[in-house]
């Protein structure tokens, strides 16, 4: 069987993995981007609204605009369009407790002005959304902490500092694709990182578990040949894992609606880069830490 010298690329994909993990954290920086967040985040008032035929989100806007508190200027609220359901999702910084006598205006008017069938709302409070901010980030943050001890108890140091630099990659580099592109920020997309993560960890751990029974087959073999063959050994299993994954994960995007698309963006994106990062990151990693530590001879 063909074998591929993955380690040996590694040195041309570290760099460009190092500009993009860069330039994501420059696009996360408000002046520059910055994240969309949901309401979940910001708090505020969301409506969707399905109506009777098109309707143009300039006129909506107009009639935002004319409802505008003195502290709020509802004329930039997000307004999100949902593809041939006549459906519009409009996201305000209304706080329910503050500003519930504007809020029901606000659905009044656009029942009397336009032919609406259905109007849904949820509101958020600050206190709440500030809640939500700090205990989702918190779970990533914390979801990284426990691998690291995890997987330096189930193997070494080494091996753990690869697995948590390649999950860490994964989710700036997600993060910073959802700042280009404005893509909102909520709860369901927390999930979705906390999912990568796991998928994310899981190859790194198949591979690691493959280097580390190959070093106890021969031990006169290179770190370096090591780490070449056990990749090269679980890329079957490895590609065939994405693509099933990724099969649901299109279905998901294509036929979810708004309120799962960033949740199937960021597994798309944590299926490509999670499957990119633990032949790539993590290994080269793991081999340079070997070197340095002169367990074993280059190759």
């Amino acid at each position: 069987m063909r074998q591929y010298d993955f380690l040996g690329k590694a040195k041309y994909l570290v760099p460009i993995s190092i500009i993009l993990v860069v330039a994501s954290i420059v696009l996360l920086i408000p002046q520059v981007r910055g994240l969309n967040p949901g309401i979940e985040f910001t708090g505020g008032t969301e409506f969707t609204i399905k109506f009777a035929g098109p309707v143009e989100i300039a006129d909506l806007r107009g009639v935002l605009a004319g409802l505008s508190p003195e502290s709020t200027d509802l004329g930039k609220s997000a307004i999100q369009d949902v593809s041939g359901k006549n459906t519009k999702v409009i996201t305000t910084q209304l706080d329910v407790e503050a500003n519930q006598s504007t809020i029901d205006q606000i659905e009044e008017t656009i029942r009397a002005q336009f032919e609406v069938e259905d109007i849904n709302r949820r509101s958020i409070g600050k206190q709440v959304s500030r809640e939500l901010a700090q205990k989702g980030w918190q779970a990533v943050l914390l979801a990284l902490v426990v691998i690291l001890v995890y997987v330096s108890w189930r193997f070494r140091l080494r091996y753990a500092i690869g697995a948590v630099a390649s999950v860490t990659h994964d989710v700036i580099i997600a993060l910073g694709i959802f700042a280009l592109f404005k893509i909102q920020v909520n709860l369901p997309t927390i999930a979705a990182f906390l999912t990568i993560v796991g998928y994310s960890l899981n190859d790194t751990i198949v591979i690691f578990d493959r280097i580390r029974e190959n070093i106890k087959i021969n031990k006169k073999r290179s770190i370096f040949d090591t780490i070449n063959l056990s990749v090269n050994q679980s890329l079957t299993r490895t590609l065939n894992t994405s693509f099933t994954t990724f099969i649901p994960v299109l279905i998901l995007f294509l036929f979810g609606g708004t309120v799962l698309r960033g949740f199937s963006v960021a597994l798309f994106i944590g299926v490509v880069v999670g499957t990119y990062s633990s032949m790539y990151i993590a290994n080269p990693i793991l081999y340079a830490w070997t070197l340095k530590a002169g367990g074993a001879k280059k190759g």
